[in-house]
């Protein structure tokens, strides 16, 4: 259901049960959290220095497997708070920049998969939304906070009330993911940009992970911000890595970095 792949510093993480779209039951999301964790692991010996998420077959993930649950028994929270809640938590802390690449549906829990990542691509015809009217029920997944945040007021509650679906070009012009690309070269485009990142420095990247995120969450003023950006600078200055790319700016070479 979920596959992990390491090799030459990026770590791949699969959703595979193409059959029902990558729809995710509790035991795919732990299996999800478990290759997070052991991502994690590897990261911390620097093993892994960037993570692919991706779906394989016609969808990326199609939401929540509701196959054999019960309307009237169903814990609603218990799914969204007791699993969701923390696999997107742990996610969106991941300590390495992390990247998805993201065909077909895009729904539900998979939507909040990729807004839980820090650079996503998807491919032009992909298909995200809030379809949840339909069905009674509404957008989760940190949904409410990322569209309000990316797309403003008045567009969440529209997608929100018509259960309209966007295309994945239609989701990057209106700034909610970065890239649209061709589906047919996603995956691959999406590789070497991945390959590109695990080889640069990656403390430099983290330092720049956490303090988006400070200014996301805290609403960092200008000046605060920059404040936090030259002890950031600071810290890297005594990394080898900081020492290597002066060098080789200096030397007129390709840097090496190491992590």
């Amino acid at each position: 259901m979920v596959s992990l792949t390491i090799d030459s510093g990026v770590a791949e993480v699969v959703l595979n049960a193409p059959h029902k779209l990558n729809s995710l039951d509790p035991a795919g999301l732990r299996a999800l959290s478990q290759a997070y964790a052991t991502a994690g692991e590897a990261a911390a010996r620097g093993e892994v220095r960037a993570l692919l998420l991706r779906g394989e077959g016609r969808a990326f993930c199609a939401g929540r497997d509701i196959a054999g649950v019960s309307a009237e028994n169903d814990d609603a929270d218990a799914y969204l708070s007791g699993l969701v809640q923390p696999l997107l938590q742990q996610m969106s802390a991941f300590p390495a920049p992390t990247f998805a690449a993201a065909q077909g549906a895009c729904l539900g829990v998979g939507l909040g998969l990729l807004l839980a990542t820090d650079v996503v691509y998807v491919a032009e015809n992909a298909k995200i939304g809030s379809p949840f009217a339909k069905l009674g029920a509404t957008l989760d997944s940190g949904g409410h906070w990322y569209f309000t945040e990316r797309l403003g007021m008045h567009r969440t509650l529209d997608l929100i009330y018509t259960a309209q679906l966007i295309s994945g070009s239609e989701a990057v012009a209106q700034g909610l993911f970065s890239r649209a690309m061709p589906a047919e070269s996603l995956l691959e485009n999406t590789r070497s940009i991945v390959a590109g990142a695990a080889t640069g420095p990656t403390s430099a990247f983290q330092e720049s992970k956490e303090l988006v995120a400070q200014i996301r969450d805290q609403r960092l003023g200008l000046w605060d911000a920059m404040a936090h950006e030259n002890s950031a600078q600071a810290r890297l200055s005594r990394s080898a890595d900081y020492a290597e790319g002066f060098t080789a700016f200096q030397e007129k070479r390709a840097p090496h970095f190491r992590g």
